[in-house]
């Protein structure tokens, strides 16, 4: 695989799979190619080194994509929009969901910075639902001030 400085122009699978899944849980790796091409070229090589090493493809696949999102963890979009439709539905309808959270997300920046989202266990933490209730009531507070 060739190395790139545009992303779109080397459409390998791994960088294919990467970008997407940054791209859908709005990562702000999305828009870093040498992100991008430097974790789809080392997925790539574990596959390969995984499968002369015996591995079947099932098991050389799942090296490679531990490899392609090692350290991404939870994306702060996520774990917003899970805030927002569990705790504001009534507030924000689905159809405003992801126009409200484009506009809340920066707002709650200062949460996120006191979390690490990359500790692959974060998700079932203490630390987890203490960010969990500070958004909400971050969110609540944005919703009192400029509405939905």
């Amino acid at each position: 695989m060739s190395k790139k400085s545009n992303v779109s122009t080397d459409l390998g699978y791994y960088s294919l799979y990467l970008l997407r899944y940054l791209k859908v849980n709005r990562f702000p790796q999305a828009d870093d190619a040498a992100f991008i091409n430097t974790r789809a070229d080392r997925a790539a090589d574990t596959y390969e080194q995984a499968r002369r090493d015996g591995y079947p493809a099932d098991g050389a696949q799942e090296l490679a994509m531990a490899v392609l999102t090692d350290g991404l963890g939870l994306s702060r979009w996520n774990v917003l929009e899970e805030v927002v439709a569990n705790e504001f539905s009534h507030e924000v309808g689905d159809a405003a969901r992801e126009a409200f959270m484009e506009r809340v997300l920066p707002e709650v920046d200062e949460v996120f910075a006191i979390y690490d989202l990359s500790d692959g266990g974060f998700s079932q933490s203490k630390e987890y639902d203490d960010l969990y209730n500070e958004l909400t009531g971050a969110v609540a507070l944005y919703i009192e001030a400029y509405g939905v």
